[in-house]
């Protein structure tokens, strides 16, 4: 198939490599001019606007969009409901809001245009392995794109979740679920470097992987970091959040379903990036007052 990435950043670039070797025609568009002539040496048709991308389509069209959710998301959407047609379709595969789906699927509707999200999964390991996609929109829509979906992912890795929004919103309980086994890693290897014994952390990670029921493409990753940096002194313990973990949250206390880890875990990240907490200034203070604690000064 023939089809424009818009968004050539760590996942968008790849995606459209991926594309490339599974046969497909990409035209490829980003604001940074190097960025699009690095795939264009690939194999990809190159565009300096994102009309230009269109132009080079052919009906039906199909744009991926991939570049940061929100404003600027939002923009490239609206843009693309200006220059495409009737039966053409835009997929947002970022990190788009369910709910913004929902509102650009019916704007879009309104004009004939047809809308996909798909939440992708992968990170900088699916040009190699493939991505996870969660896919939202028609049916007979998906079905059509489907050669799209079956080169980027790996087997049974793509499935049709639902209509307009189920595809981002599978993939923000996906996150959520991530901020949670994160926190449990992170937590218990603290654990293990609090310990008295000179312990091997690339080693356990690596024996946790071998039959136990903890094992997971996440601990190698994390037998990995442990094998360049044993004790992760080059890292510092500041952790951001993409936002998927904060509607995670909020669509739990929405819906009043309880999920205190995932809560908990998008918390954790919060308290990473205090440097002095105040809450704890206050908690000590507090402890000296009423019990004659001794406090540390600063």
């Amino acid at each position: 198939m023939k089809l424009a990435m818009i968004g050539l950043g760590k996942m968008g670039g790849n995606m459209a490599r991926r594309l490339l070797r599974g046969g497909h025609e990409v035209v490829a568009y980003a604001r940074s001019r190097d960025t699009v002539e690095r795939i264009v040496a690939e194999g990809a048709i190159g565009a300096s606007a994102l009309r230009e991308a269109i132009v080079a389509l052919s009906a039906p069209r199909v744009a991926w969009v991939m570049v940061p959710a929100g404003d600027p998301t939002e923009k490239v959407v609206a843009e693309l409901g200006g220059l495409l047609a009737q039966g053409d379709v835009v997929i947002d595969g970022g990190n788009s809001w369910f709910k913004d789906d929902v509102r650009r699927a019916a704007a879009l509707r309104n004009k004939g245009i047809h809308y996909v999200d798909v939440g992708t999964s992968g990170g900088v390991w699916g040009l190699e392995i493939g991505y996870c996609m969660m896919i939202g929109g028609e049916k007979a829509v998906v079905d059509r794109l489907e050669p799209i979906f079956k080169t980027l992912a790996p087997p049974d890795g793509y499935l049709h979740v639902g209509p307009n929004g189920a595809g981002h919103f599978v993939k923000m309980i996906h996150n959520g679920i991530e901020y949670g086994m994160l926190q449990a890693y992170g937590e218990g290897f603290e654990l293990l470097n609090a310990s008295q014994f000179d312990l091997d952390f690339a080693k356990i990670a690596h024996l946790w992987n071998q039959g136990s029921v903890v094992r997971s493409w996440l601990l190698e990753l994390a037998e990995s970091a442990l094998q360049k940096d044993p004790k992760l002194a080059g890292i510092k313990g500041y952790v951001e959040d993409s936002g998927e973990g904060r509607w995670t949250v909020e669509e739990a206390i929405e819906k009043s379903v309880p999920a205190p880890v995932l809560t908990l875990s998008l918390f954790a990240r919060y308290a990473s990036r205090q440097e002095d907490s105040f809450a704890a200034k206050v908690i000590a203070a507090l402890r000296n007052e009423f019990g004659g604690h001794a406090v540390k000064k600063s």
